[in-house]
C-alpha cells in the first residue's frame, strides 16, 4: 500500500515507519524538518510540509490508500492545547481533495475525563493532571472524527503510557472504550511499547472491525 505518515520523526512514527516499509509499503513521510528523520529507504520519500495547511498537504496525499498520524503535542501550561484538532482539521480537508478515504490517528487511553476513575492513584492525581490539556484536545478531535467525518473511514487508536522500545511478540488486547480493563473493570496494565503502537496500527490496513471508531489497545 501507498502509506502517508505523520509524525514521522517522532517516536512512534520512526517505528511505524520502520515497520511499514519492512511490510513492503510505500511511504510518504510529511515532516517540519526532513533532516530529523535518518531513515533511508528506496521505498520512503521524505517532504516537508505544514500540518496545520490543507494547501501544504494537499499535494502529497494524490494517489495515497492511507493516511497515519502519530502526531503529538508538547504540554503546555500557559495555553490551550489545540494542534490535535487543528491539524486534523487541515488532514481531513486534505484527504477530501484528494480523495483519500482511510485514516488511522493515535491518541491515547483517558481522553474522556471521567474515564480515569478505576486507573491506580499515581495516575488519577499525578499523570492525568499534567497531561489533561493534551488528553482533553485529543478528546476534541476523536469527537471531531465521529461528528464530521461520517465519509471517512477513520480509526483512532488509544494506548496507555508509551515506552520507546520496539515490537514483541506478545498478544495484543483491545476494547471499545477508554482504556481496557481487566475482569474487575480495572486498567489491565499502564503502558505499552511504541513498537507494539505502531504494529497494531499497521494491522488495521487490511481489516474493518475498527473503522468509524475510537480502540483501547495494549499487550498482554
Amino acid at each position: 500500500m501507498k502509506l502517508l505518515v505523520l509524525g514521522a520523526t517522532g517516536q512512534t512514527g520512526q517505528f511505524l515507519v520502520r515497520q511499514a516499509l519492512q511490510q513492503s509499503h510505500v511511504v510518504t513521510a510529511v515532516v517540519r524538518t526532513p533532516s530529523k528523520l535518518t531513515i533511508h529507504h528506496d521505498n520512503l520519500k521524505v517532504v516537508e510540509a505544514n500540518i496545520f495547511s490543507a494547501d501544504s498537504l494537499m499535494e502529497h496525499f494524490n494517489e495515497q490508500d492511507v493516511v497515519m498520524s502519530c502526531l503529538g503535542f508538547p504540554i503546555s501550561i500557559l495555553s490551550r492545547i489545540t494542534g490535535y484538532t487543528e491539524s486534523m482539521k487541515a488532514i481531513v480537508a486534505s484527504m477530501r481533495l484528494a480523495k483519500v478515504n482511510r485514516i488511522i490517528a493515535m491518541t491515547s487511553w483517558y481522553t474522556q475525563t471521567e474515564s480515569a476513575q478505576k486507573a491506580s492513584w499515581m495516575v488519577r492525581w499525578l499523570l492525568i493532571p499534567m497531561i489533561r490539556s493534551i488528553l482533553n484536545n485529543m478528546y476534541e478531535m476523536e469527537n471531531y472524527l465521529n461528528e464530521e467525518c461520517e465519509d471517512l473511514d477513520w480509526t483512532t487508536v488509544r494506548p496507555p503510557e508509551l515506552k520507546t522500545a520496539p515490537e514483541t511478540d506478545k498478544e495484543i488486547l483491545t476494547y471499545d472504550g477508554y482504556f481496557v480493563p481487566d475482569q474487575d473493570g480495572i486498567p489491565i496494565t499502564n503502558s505499552v511499547t511504541r513498537g507494539d503502537v505502531a504494529r497494531f496500527m499497521l494491522s488495521q490496513l487490511n481489516v474493518d472491525l475498527w473503522v468509524k471508531k475510537s480502540v483501547a489497545m495494549v499487550t498482554k
